[in-house]
């Protein structure tokens, strides 16, 4: 059964004693008012994830049995599903910063998350994270340490992703290979010499590996721009909290652009890929060739999880950039511009160093 909207999540919460709004406070479990400082507790789950099952979210009917209607934008420039809290007057895209029009706000169902994991690290520390990156850039311009960087600019964004779960069972063919060394002379005259040549011995393997793949994490949502990179998309799932809007308080939330069934396909995938590892550590030897491998899953299961990360789009020079941090962990990666002057200058100061040690050696 779909919720009616008064059984939506509302992220909008008001503080009992002036009525500001609250907002989760990362790295613990409150909400806390920023004016006058009240705080409140957000009480534990008393159920676990939700797994569901795949197979019934495959069809239509199973994608709208656990789902829910949310508020959300639509960013015409990258694409981004942004989620926005109804006290906004005005939002700019986290991805590539160019203004989201309000009243283009639209109602849209998606299938409620069953975890999330909580921002560890404050926007204030992300920020300086940032300003502490750029002053150690190589080459970067002067001027870009001087830019207007607003740390307002830099948004809390839970983004979204599947995890998959499945009983993996696949038959596979192959060869062992065992190395062998055999001494060989090469050259001639004062040139001839010994050497030890490695090469193989090849077996004929076959067997079958099962076991239960756990987590398979596959990005839920993709831009034009402003891709989050893989150097950041590292999180430690065994902190995920069963999904309390809560938690969101405060921050953006993107919804999915890649359906389920397209997460399943890229799961599929790597699936495949665990199962083929597994295989060659069965085989076992020196090396390993796998001919084929026939692959079943079964008891397979799926999760919409949020995880949390900090985005800001700068402009320099009229060209936008874009950094990331990773809230829970706080490891940065980001677009830089390089200064020409400075990459200029610095080499002709060193072909000007060696044209005069070369000057001095003639001389």
């Amino acid at each position: 059964m779909q919720p009616s909207p008064q059984q939506t999540s509302e992220l909008k919460k008001a503080c009992v004693n002036c009525g500001a709004e609250l907002r989760y406070a990362p790295g613990t479990s409150e909400l806390t008012c920023e004016y006058c400082g009240y705080k409140q507790e957000i009480p534990a789950s008393e159920t676990a994830f939700q797994e569901l099952e795949l197979k019934k979210y495959l069809s239509e009917l199973g994608s709208q049995s656990h789902s829910e209607q949310i508020t959300m934008l639509h960013c015409k420039n990258c694409g981004a599903n942004q989620h926005v809290e109804e006290n906004y007057k005005s939002l700019h895209c986290v991805y590539c910063s160019m203004p989201l029009v309000v009243e283009d706000a639209y109602k849209d169902d998606w299938i409620l998350p069953g975890a999330v994991l909580p921002f560890q690290i404050d926007q204030k520390k992300a920020h300086l994270i940032f300003k502490k990156w750029v002053n150690g850039l190589w080459w970067a311009p002067n001027k870009l340490k001087k830019a207007a960087l607003d740390p307002q600019h830099t948004k809390g964004l839970y983004a979204p992703f599947w995890t998959f779960d499945a009983q993996l069972f696949a038959k596979y063919t192959g060869k062992r290979g065992e190395y062998y060394y055999v001494t060989k002379t090469v050259g001639s005259g004062k040139n001839r010499r010994t050497v030890r040549e490695r090469r193989t011995r090849w077996y004929p393997a076959s067997g079958n590996v099962s076991g239960f793949v756990d987590d398979t994490l596959i990005k839920a949502s993709e831009q034009k721009s402003g891709v989050i990179p893989k150097k950041i998309a590292h999180w430690d799932l065994r902190k995920l909290e069963t999904f309390q809007s809560a938690y969101l308080a405060g921050f953006v939330t993107e919804k999915y652009t890649i359906p389920l069934k397209d997460g399943h396909l890229a799961a599929t995938k790597e699936a495949r890929n665990i199962a083929e590892r597994w295989a060659r550590r069965d085989i076992g030897g020196d090396t390993q060739i796998v001919s084929s491998i026939n692959m079943r899953l079964s008891e397979e299961k799926f999760k919409h999880i949020l995880l949390p990360v900090y985005i800001s789009a700068y402009k320099y020079k009229g060209k936008r950039y874009n950094f990331f941090v990773n809230g829970q962990s706080g490891v940065i990666s980001g677009q830089r511009p390089y200064s020409f002057w400075k990459i200029f200058f610095f080499v002709l100061s060193i072909l000007t160093i060696l044209g005069i040690i070369i000057f001095f050696m003639n001389g």
